[in-house]
């Protein structure tokens, strides 16, 4: 090595970026262990960027998802059920960041002459750990990170290892359903962050204005409040583009007389607090009024149910029964929701949905869980989407929506 890379290698040590305690960390391990224990897996070998984080801190700006053949995704975290610690693995490149954005003690770095393929190296070092040779190791199918190709030769190399390899997507999955306090914290701050991209949204749509202009003024307004990127792209659609859920923020000038939807996430130590607003500029029809209104208005039905234990059917059936009475269910475009939470580009949606269907679900919104609401419904005279989402927060003794911006339609000046 030259002297300066030496040097690097050697001493280079930034300030610790952890957004949670050692403690909290170890009762997180606690909990997979105990997942893993229930699910008959011996090993648990992770590569999604969420478990990364989840267990260990680990956060980074690339992780090789789209990259070339010969710079495949290999970086990951192995956890055996009866050890006390787990294992980081990854790239030279990364091996100064792994000192400071994780909790992990057991760091092991690819060799420089196979930097960035990693998997002949993390198979024969869980080898000599005595960790493979036996029992059932499961890997994240679910997860985008490793690709199809890669993901076939982790399997193939830790099956020629002697190891029964299985599915083990759920385990982390489910166990962030529950968030701690801590995590809870960090998502009321993400919505006040959300609040702070809504009021930029605000100021910022005209007649002239793009969508771009927009989208731009609601990133900065939220990163100098201390915002992260989100891990979905924040939509601004405007006329005829606001009957769309998911088009991207594009050139377009606004013009007065038009619907503009806005969805934000607010995001802090990566979890997200998401909302969706619709904004009118110039004085709206009176028919589409009306529907904006009766769509919004949802938000009180849910607040005279809102509580700790909250049952999803309890949910479901009530807010249909009020869609069905104030008569704008036929007119539905998507209703429901999702967990929200920890999460890394290129989506927040959370492990679990449920949908305006789920009238029998026996799943509880207990303490510790998030999720959003969507009220979407088509409006007269292809106005838009009436985009009304907010979030559902549950702690121990109390149940909220944290976001402050109304769920109404804004009406703007033309």
């Amino acid at each position: 090595m030259g002297a300066n890379r030496d040097l690097v290698f050697d001493q280079c040590r930034p300030e610790m970026d952890l957004a949670f305690s050692e403690a909290e960390f170890g009762q997180r391990l606690e909990r997979i262990r105990a997942r893993m224990e229930r699910d008959g897996i011996d090993v648990l070998w992770l590569m999604a960027p969420e478990s990364l984080y989840y267990v260990s801190g680990y956060k980074c700006i690339w992780y090789q998802a789209q990259s070339p053949k010969q710079w495949p995704a290999t970086s990951g975290i192995a956890i055996h059920r009866e050890r006390d610690d787990f294992i980081l693995f990854d790239t030279p490149s990364e091996a100064i960041m792994c000192r400071f954005v994780t909790c992990a003690k057991d760091v092991r770095v690819f060799p420089l002459s196979g930097r960035r393929d990693g998997i002949g190296f993390i198979v024969d070092e869980l080898k000599s750990s005595g960790w493979l040779g036996k029992g059932v190791l499961g890997m994240e199918f679910h997860s985008y990170r490793p690709n199809p190709a890669i993901s076939q030769r982790f399997r193939d190399a830790f099956a020629a290892s002697g190891m029964d390899v299985r599915d083990g997507s759920d385990v982390l999955r489910e166990v962030r359903w529950v968030k701690s306090d801590a995590e809870i914290a960090c998502i009321e701050k993400a919505a006040e962050i959300t609040d702070i991209g809504f009021e930029a949204a605000k100021n910022a749509i005209r007649p002239g204005a793009t969508e771009l202009d927009v989208y731009a003024e609601m990133n900065y307004a939220m990163a100098r409040a201390g915002g992260e990127h989100p891990g979905i792209t924040l939509p601004v659609n405007s006329g005829l583009k606001a009957n769309c859920g998911h088009a991207l923020a594009n050139r377009r000038r606004i013009r007065a007389g038009e619907q503009v939807n806005v969805d934000v996430s607010g995001v802090y130590e990566r979890y997200h607090a998401n909302g969706g607003r619709a904004f009118y500029v110039g004085e709206p029809p009176a028919d589409v009024l009306d529907y904006h209104r009766k769509s919004a208005a949802v938000f009180d039905v849910i607040d005279s149910i809102l509580r700790p234990g909250l049952p999803i059917a309890e949910l479901v059936q009530t807010t249909r029964a009020y869609y069905d009475e104030v008569g704008i269910w036929s007119d539905a475009g998507w209703v429901g929701g999702y967990e929200l939470g920890l999460a890394f580009p290129p989506d927040w949606v959370g492990n679990y949905v449920y949908e305006m269907t789920d009238t029998d679900s026996d799943k509880i919104l207990e303490p510790g869980t998030v999720i959003n609401f969507e009220s979407q419904f088509f409006a007269p005279r292809m106005a838009g989407i009436t985009y009304y989402i907010d979030t559902l927060l549950f702690k121990a003794d109390s149940a909220t929506r944290p976001l402050a911006f109304k769920p109404e339609l804004v009406i703007l000046d033309a």
